[in-house]
């Protein structure tokens, strides 16, 4: 589930807030469609959250184990 490169980019994006689907796309630079195929995938998969606030869903990370795998990956990769 967390070797495609898109999913990452889209757990990077939501590692500290929760995000709305058009501020993932925004972040990724990958269409509306493609995000939300990988959202719903890991939603399924259990490792995001979505809520919704109105017109508006927001996903944030459901899983603590996959908050520390995106702090490990930007400590050591991206900064």
């Amino acid at each position: 589930m967390l070797g495609e490169p898109m999913r990452l980019r889209i757990l990077q994006t939501i590692c500290k807030e929760p995000r709305s689907v058009n501020e993932i796309v925004e972040a990724t630079g990958s269409t509306q469609a493609n995000v939300s195929k990988h959202l719903a995938l890991l939603t399924s998969a259990g490792i995001l959250r979505r809520e919704r606030d109105g017109q508006r869903v927001f996903y944030s990370i459901l899983e603590p184990l996959v908050m520390r795998l995106c702090e490990t990956v930007r400590t050591n990769w991206l900064d």
